[in-house]
Order: C-alpha cells, then structure tokens, then sequence
C-alpha cells in the first residue's frame, strides 16, 4: 500500500509539473485539434479550380461537349489554345492539364473505331494532379458514353463491376486521415512526455531528491507511465468525441470503451519506450533526436499510410514487435469496421505482452542509469 501511495502521488506531481510547462500543453491541444484536422485536410480529395487547357482539333458536337463538361468548383473554364500556346504554357505553370482532341475524333467514335485522346499532366502541381487525372477521365468516359447512347450506337460494355463501399461510401480521404493522425499523436505525445519528464528531472535537478528519498526505481517509472498515459488518453477521448466526430463529422462506428482500453495498453508500451529513451538521452535535443528516428519507422511501417501487405515481407515480421504494428491493426477493426473483443482480442494480447516487455527492458536501463 505504500508503494501504491508513492506511485499515486509522484504521479499527481507530475500532473501539476506538466500543468505548469505551457509549451507541452500548447503541444498537446494543438496535436489533438489542429494537427488531426489540418492533416487529414491537408491533400485535396478533389480538383479545386484547376486550370486547364483545349487544343480541339476535331471541331464536332463531342468535342464541343468535352470541353462544356469541365466546370468549377472543380476546373476553371477551359482555355482554348493551339499546340506551341499549350506547350508553352505548360512550361510556364499557367495551366495543371492540357487536353487535345485529336481529328475525326467524332468520326471514330461513332463508326466504332479505337481512337485517343492526349492529356498532359504538370505533375509538379503535385496535389491537382493526382485526382485531377482522374477526375478528368471519368469526365471523358462519362460524356461519350452519353453521347454515344444518344446517336444509337452500341456503347454497352461486356462486364461492369458493381461496387458497394461500406463504412465510406464517398470515399472522404479525411475520414481515415483524421483517425489514422490521432493513432500518430498518440504514439508521439506518449514517448515525447514521458522523455522529457525523464529529462526535466535531470536538468532541475530533482531526480537526486527522489533517489535520497525511500523511493525504487520502479515507483518512479510506474508513477510517469501513468500520469502522462492519463493525459494522452483523456486526450485521446476528447478529440475523438469533439474534434473527429464533432467538428469534422466523422462517424465512429465501434465501440469507444474498448478502443480505450487498447489505447491504454498501447501507451503502456510507449510510454515505457520513452522511459527508456530518457535514460539514454543527456538532454532535451538529443531526446528529439531518438524519438525522430523512432517515429518514423513505428509510422510509416505500421500498416496506418501504407498496407502491410505491401511491403517486404521481413519487413512485415519485424513490425510485429511494434506495439503501432497491432494498435494501427485494431483501431481501424474498432473504428473503421465496428469490431468486438471477439474480434481485436489477439492485438489487445499482442499489445500487453510487448508493452510488459517494453516497461521490464525500460526499468532495468533506468536502475542502471540511476546507480
């Protein structure tokens, strides 16, 4: 019971040491309000006023119709050029697509001929261009098949796949953008603050008052993985509940309690994690530093950007020793899927048993540095 004192009130203290570093609190409500919502923002899922160019060298009622086709708010009003104009001013940056129609484009159509059209992308114009392409080809194929249907020619096709999109059926990048940011911040606010209480220790000079203290290394570990895994779950819940599913809408379809309960024994690893950072940091740059190289595999190579299956196979089996690995897995089972314990129990498994690993390695570094 005295044990279970000390830890519960060296925990409170750091509460109240964190409650007085405005720099860590404008870190944290910014990386669960803004940073969630700017992120999953960030890259348009839609062309926005792009311009564009037409070089209509067919000059018919098809081609007359494509270029009506494009319109704000996704594309601005079609400049209609010649060939050097359109190269020249892709060169220039005054125009995202070109687009020529070719001649007789009208005359192949209709005699069921193969025919083409050309577009031409700057792809510099990294965020139009990787939608608008696309977009612009639905735009193609969606007006001619009208047309097509109206002169009486044959413009069935020999399979079409219907496609039933369940959870997102607009396919909104900001839905799985949001959750996947908030799975990020908190991996990085988890190692950050438990780090840098570490490192604040030292640099105040304080960590010598605990030693002279009846204090173990264990009560002093367990008393920080505690208090900063509180903060970032509670602020884990609020931003789910105002930010992801208030302010941007997005709904949540699994249950909250048990995706918490994940979240806990996920911050019980990386909590751990930035423990033992902390013993091998000397100071706060050189702690930003470790948490940079460790953020970057545990995000990128977790399954929450890209898919796992996609990446090298030893790859894939070495990130099963990260807790992001199975936490990423199970909040989109939760969230995305509506999944129950029967469900996401081996990744709750996974997570308490590397995060019981983690916090032994890390508390045997930390009684080590002490002495």
């Amino acid at each position: 019971m005295r044990s279970l004192s000390n830890i519960l009130y060296l925990g409170i203290k750091e509460l109240r040491t964190l409650a007085r570093d405005p720099a860590m609190a404008v870190l944290i409500l910014y990386a669960f309000t803004l940073s969630v919502y700017s992120s999953s923002t960030s890259v348009p899922e839609t062309p926005h006023r792009a311009s564009i160019a037409m070089v209509d060298e067919d000059r018919s009622p098809i081609s007359q119709r494509l270029i009506d086709a494009f319109q704000e708010p996704y594309f601005l009003e079609p400049v209609l050029t010649d060939h050097a104009d359109m190269d020249e001013g892709m060169d220039e940056g005054r125009y995202t697509f070109a687009l020529n129609i070719p001649p007789d484009f009208q005359h192949d159509l209709l005699r069921g001929g193969q025919t083409s059209i050309q577009l031409n992308v700057d792809a510099t114009q990294i965020s139009q261009a990787f939608t608008g392409a696309g977009y612009i080809q639905q735009i193609i194929n969606d007006e001619v098949m009208v047309f097509l249907q109206g002169s009486g020619v044959p413009s069935t096709r020999p399979v079409q796949a219907v496609i039933r999109t369940r959870y997102n059926p607009n396919l909104t990048q900001s839905w799985f953008g949001a959750i996947n940011e908030v799975i990020n911040q908190i991996t990085m606010l988890s190692i950050i603050l438990t780090g840098a209480a570490l490192i604040r220790e030292r640099e105040h000079g304080t960590i010598e008052h605990l030693l002279v203290m009846p204090l173990t290394p264990f009560e002093i570990m367990a008393a920080k993985v505690w208090s900063m895994g509180l903060v970032v779950l509670v602020s884990t819940a609020l931003s789910l509940y105002f930010i992801v599913g208030g302010w941007m809408g997005i709904p949540l379809r699994g249950s909250m309690t048990l995706f918490l309960l994940g979240t806990a024994l996920h911050l019980f690893a990386t909590t751990s994690m930035g423990i033992f950072f902390g013993t091998v940091a000397r100071s706060m740059p050189q702690l930003g530093l470790l948490i940079i190289l460790a953020l970057i595999p545990l995000q990128v190579l977790s399954g929450g950007m890209t898919p796992r299956e996609s990446m090298p196979e030893v790859v894939q089996h070495i990130m099963l020793l990260a807790p992001t690995t199975h936490f990423v897995e199970l909040g989109q089972h939760i969230l995305f899927r509506g999944a129950g314990l029967a469900i996401v129990w081996p990744q709750l498994l996974a997570l308490a048993v590397i995060g019981t690993v983690f916090f032994l390695f890390a508390l045997l570094r930390l009684r080590r540095s002490l002495a």
